[in-house]
């Protein structure tokens, strides 16, 4: 079909460009862009723009960029409904969640639909409430109303990646959890905090963990212990929280022993940010008497009183590389190796020298 052609159809038929269906929100001359349209504004041929749109991988980062940006300001969307009936195959892929209350959850699942949209595909998230035995039948019932290419699951929980192991997929599936092991964010991550408070002179310390059930929650208590012990530090009281502000202000405001500790490590900044306000309303000093430190480096890290110190966790990075690791599993391809993810320790004023 010829350009022209495929300019004058209604919205109800999609029109193809170099195998691409058409349909988009109008371009800036009042008709919907065309991969053509895309190409002009980036500067690129339409075939690299239809290999962008394809998922291809070899295409130059400074290239990706000027097309990303094109098809944002054009605001291109592929139909996918028109791509599917074309190829024969589903570009939907069906993504199970829970605990979309947390900051981390939530953030690798934005990323990976950013990033399975820019491949070509249509995510369906659906958040599963694992109180019900049945959450995984529910939400598969939900997804098979549409033919599905494969299925993300995003499992924070045990009890979360005990459903998806007893599920039925008849599609790929690819399951991103963090694993037990030392190399994983979690466990370098509280090594290295343990270490920069050691090196500011604390030798007395508090943890506040997460829910044993998550596995990086487990991860941060087993890296702190083991870091206190191989440093010779004290550990004054292990206490546990839901990662909630509210649960770290408990922690430490339902306790009278946390007096001796001069440094509080909390496995998340949310939790860290509860335990300042009970230390704060104890009389104590952040940080000319206590240091306080969190994990995941949130957008609001930066403007608590005062900015917390914390380790920076790249969510997004996660999320883009699970999903287009179960798009090379769809599309019959090696499943790309995942890049390290050192922790990035970002030092703001909530940690300071031990007092004298």
């Amino acid at each position: 079909m010829e350009l022209e052609e495929a300019r004058g159809q209604s919205s109800r038929s999609p029109a193809w460009a170099d195998g691409e269906p058409v349909t988009a929100a109008p371009s800036r001359e009042g008709r919907p862009a065309t991969i053509y349209d895309v190409a002009a504004a980036a500067g690129v041929s339409h075939q690299t723009v239809s290999r962008f749109l394809r998922g291809f991988e070899g295409i130059r980062p400074e290239t990706r960029a000027r097309v990303t940006a094109a098809l944002d300001a054009l605001g291109y969307r592929p139909n996918m409904t028109a791509r599917s009936l074309k190829s024969g195959r589903s570009h939907r892929i069906g993504a199970l969640t829970h605990e979309s209350s947390q900051v981390g959850p939530t953030r690798i699942a934005e990323a990976a639909s950013a990033a399975a949209r820019e491949a070509g595909y249509i995510l369906d998230l659906i958040s599963l409430d694992m109180r019900s035995s049945h959450a995984i039948d529910d939400a598969l019932d939900q997804l098979t109303q549409h033919s599905l290419a494969g299925i993300l699951a995003l499992a924070s929980t045990d009890e979360m990646v005990r459903a998806v192991a007893d599920a039925d997929f008849r599609v790929p599936i690819f399951l991103e959890t963090e694993v037990d092991e030392p190399t994983s964010f979690s466990e370098t991550g509280v090594t290295e905090l343990v270490e920069h408070l050691a090196g500011l002179g604390h030798r007395r310390f508090l943890h506040i963990a997460g829910p044993p059930n998550w596995s990086s929650a487990r991860g941060r208590q087993r890296a702190y212990e083991a870091a206190i012990a191989r440093l010779g530090l004290t550990s004054t009281a292990l206490l546990h929280g839901d990662w909630t502000a509210a649960s770290g202000y408990q922690a430490l405001a339902s306790r009278r022993d946390v007096m001796a500790a001069t440094a509080v490590i909390a496995a998340n900044d949310q939790m860290a940010l509860g335990a300042m306000l009970a230390l704060k309303e104890s009389g104590r000093r952040i940080p000319e008497d206590v240091s306080v430190v969190g994990l995941d480096d949130i957008p609001e890290a930066a403007y608590f009183d005062p900015p917390l110190t914390t380790l920076r966790n790249d969510f997004d990075r996660t999320g883009r590389e699970a999903v287009l690791a179960l798009i090379a599993r769809i599309e019959g391809r090696p499943v790309p190796a995942r890049s390290a993810q050192p922790p990035l320790l970002v030092t703001r004023r909530s940690s300071g020298p031990a007092p004298s």
